[in-house]
């Protein structure tokens, strides 16, 4: 007879209030009784069991979450097994359903008391001496006893628990915990310790080896997320992952995503907006006490809009047809996004197009109208376009601003190009200067840069001082597509010339430094530091030559924040990519330089300044910063300013530097080299040195008070009791040093 049991238990493992939940994990343990084929001490596999793949499935109705989880484990050993399994849950959750799968037979279980769960928890903690495992402390644990786990096999675990979400001056968050648990499954380079218990005599061969499986990053996380409200959604926003949004109306949503686990995974966070209003403001904020605050505003219009609430628009679209446009395709390609962008418009819109090469070809001698007669004499305008000749930025871009008049319409130009000026003003600086004294009406201009030869200065300022945006597609990346991408996100203005009232608000360096239109689908999101605290704002700008004005008087910009940990990286990546901008324009300075070193080590953001580097054998992976070398190796000083206006590496550094100046999702970019050396844990960035984990903002010139505790101890233990934030940075290893509340602890073994 085959027996079969699950003994579920709710442990009250909360130490404190949780922050950051965990992901949950099956710990192979030595059986209960005697049965065949279950291996006894020291075989027990020492890590948890491998996780194959999780799928979440959340509905959300007027802010009821119920959350279901499958996750499928894998035995990859000839024995049958015993586990524990642990479940962090979210604080005020109702767990509806729990059951573990063997075959098809579906498995139920009794209730342990909160007492025994947290004594079954601390035991394996303390015997087993891993520190991964305490990414589990300070947490409401949901624990499972299960068994069997049959020899090469896997275990499908599901879990369905039901919680009310906060909703904060119209504004609700939803977590799911993917961010802890991967280091204790395996995927860190160092090893846990082997369970002390009594050594029988065995066989090698019949020795179960640590499985190498365990050290792959293999397993695939998938979710879906439905919302539905009695209030209008706005806002859907995650700073953790790239969701695909959908919506049935105002009322509803559905999301989702689909990722490769990692061991830099994040928590799931999802942040949606109720409103009613015709566009909405929700306010994230972070702050430490005593220090500035970091905030982000997400300023989203409805779903729904009819004529009267979308602006009629003028635009120019200027194109390349020089010589080199003939190569690769790239002329068609562009005439089919030119074709796309013409067939979008409104017919309230009024437009023209500029070809040029070495002088500039017109659509009309004045812009048109957006009809059908318009439409088809651009679209036959579009097909007599040649490839041929030199490159004429300035005369086409002046040519293109001189069709906008003073309007209380959005104004665009867009230009695409793949080469550097070639003929008549060739120099950026005049280029810029010229095209900032035609445009007086304040057209956005809106940049392409196609491969690797445009002049990435010019296109970036051209942008920049403008008040548009640049975009720079690979040699073998799909024109059409980004430019096509474009043009949609684009085509329905619903708030120009946007201003924000901050009142007795003290606000620094929030970026972007211009505030950008408000588009029909997209939403704007502002990121940066403030000092004082008030509670109402106002959102201005133009609809259709009318002035609206929108009052939120309902936000908090509070003295103490703890939660929203991601908003400083967000702000820092927004501050380099600002900074760099800078420095290609005007030049290098120290004070710069130096900020950017700072905060790329502090925030682990690779810059052209801090990049990481593998040193020799035995020697440990750390940030560089700049003069510094490698013994039997060169290193140079980068200066971004000399650098160079075109060619892969000026191309590369201006796309990842746009791409920072729009950061709104935490970004793992270490290189493979470098993927066990860094760790960014709820805020707080760490670098191996030495063999100890180091927090970024440890500073010995500081002088702050030194806490020195020994791994394990009971101290050890007793501190992440009174302290259970300090549970998710002891769990990187067992030598760490962690600034936290105005004191460095120091663990060593």
């Amino acid at each position: 007879m085959k027996l079969s049991h699950l003994i579920i238990a709710l442990s009250g493992l909360a130490f404190g209030a949780m922050v950051v939940e965990a992901q949950g994990i099956i710990i192979p343990r030595p059986c209960p009784r005697p049965i065949i084929h279950c291996p006894q001490p020291p075989q027990i596999p020492q890590q948890p069991l491998k996780v194959k793949s999780i799928h979440v499935s959340t509905k959300i109705n007027d802010q009821v979450a119920i959350t279901h989880v499958e996750q499928v484990f894998e035995n990859n050993t000839p024995y049958t097994l015993e586990g524990i399994y642990f479940f962090p849950l979210p604080e005020s959750v109702s767990i509806t359903e729990f059951a573990m799968w063997d075959g098809n037979k579906r498995l139920v279980g009794e209730v342990r008391s909160r007492d025994e769960a947290r004594r079954i928890y601390n035991d394996i903690v303390r015997t087993r001496r891993d520190p991964a495992l305490l990414e589990y402390a300070g947490k409401n644990l949901f624990q499972a006893s299960i068994f069997p786990i049959s020899p090469n096999s896997e275990k499908k675990i599901e879990l369905t628990y039901s919680q009310v979400l906060r909703n904060e001056s119209g504004t609700v968050a939803y977590r799911y915990p993917l961010g802890t648990g991967w280091r204790a499954n395996g995927f860190i380079a160092e090893p846990p310790g082997p369970i002390p218990m009594p050594r029988p005599r065995v066989e090698p061969e019949n020795q179960i080896p640590r499985s190498p499986q365990n050290q792959s990053s293999t397993g695939r996380i998938s979710a879906e997320v439905e919302i539905a409200s009695r209030t209008a959604i706005k806002s859907v926003y995650s700073p953790t992952h790239e969701i695909e949004v959908k919506r049935d109306g105002e009322r509803k949503a559905r999301l989702s995503f689909e990722v490769r686990a990692t061991s830099s995974q994040p928590d799931f966070q999802l942040f949606y907006t109720l409103s009613n209003q015709d566009i909405s403001l929700s306010l994230l904020t972070h702050r430490e006490p005593g220090k500035d605050g970091f905030f982000m505003l997400l300023v989203s219009p409805k779903a729904e809009l009819d004529e009267r609430e979308v602006s009629a628009k003028e635009v120019i679209f200027v194109l390349d047809t020089s010589g080199s446009m003939a190569e690769e395709g790239k002329m068609e390609k562009a005439k089919s996004a030119l074709r796309f962008g013409v067939n979008s418009l409104d017919a309230r819109d009024l437009f023209n197009i500029v070809s040029f090469a070495g002088e500039e070809h017109l659509l009309s001698e004045r812009i048109i109208a957006a009809n059908e007669e318009g439409k088809k004499q651009a679209r036959e305008f579009i097909e007599r376009m040649k490839a041929t000749g030199g490159t004429n930025i300035n005369d086409a871009l002046v040519a293109a601003i001189k069709q906008l008049q003073a309007s209380s319409r959005p104004q665009m130009v867009v230009l695409i190009t793949d080469g550097q000026p070639t003929v008549g003003v060739t120099q950026a600086g005049k280029i810029l200067n010229n095209i900032k004294e035609a445009n007086k009406s304040n057209a956005r201009l809106f940049t392409f840069g196609v491969g690797y030869d445009v002049n990435t200065i010019l296109l970036d300022g051209l942008a920049n001082e403008n008040r548009g945006t640049v975009g720079y597609i690979e040699p073998n990346e799909d024109i059409e597509l980004k430019v096509s991408g474009f043009f949609a996100k684009v085509n329905h203005p619903v708030l120009s010339d946007v201003k924000i009232d901050w009142g007795g608000l003290k606000t620094e360096m929030v970026y972007p430094r211009a505030v950008p239109d408000i588009f029909h689908g997209s939403q704007l999101i502002l990121i940066g530091r403030y000092r004082s605290a008030v509670e109402q704002l106002t959102l201005s700008g133009q609809i259709n030559g009318r002035e609206r004005r929108f009052v939120y008087d309902d936000l908090r910009f509070p003295e103490k924040q703890h939660e929203n940990e991601f908003l400083p990286h967000l702000w820092a990546m927004r501050r380099v990519g600002h900074l760099i901008d800078q420095i290609r324009l005007n030049g290098e300075s120290k004070e710069m330089r130096d900020e950017i070193v700072e905060l790329g080590t502090r925030y682990g953001i690779v810059t052209p300044y801090t990049s990481y580097l593998v040193l020799e054998p035995g020697m440990q992976t750390r940030m560089r910063r700049p003069g510094e070398g490698v013994p039997g190796q060169m290193t140079e000083t980068i200066r971004v300013d000399n650098m160079g206006a075109s060619g892969r590496s000026a191309f590369e550094l201006s796309r990842k530097k746009e791409e920072m100046k729009d950061a709104d999702k935490i970004v793992n970019e270490r290189p493979s080299s470098s993927a066990s050396k860094m760790r960014q844990i709820t805020g707080k960035t760490f670098y191996l040195l030495d063999g100890v984990w180091t927090d970024s903002e440890f500073k010995e010139a500081a002088r702050l008070p030194v806490v020195n505790l020994k791994f394990a101890s009971d101290v050890y233990f007793n501190l992440i009791g009174q302290e259970p934030k300090l549970a998710d940075y002891f769990a990187l290893g067992k030598r760490v040093v962690v600034v936290w509340k105005g004191k460095v602890y120091r663990v060593d073994e």
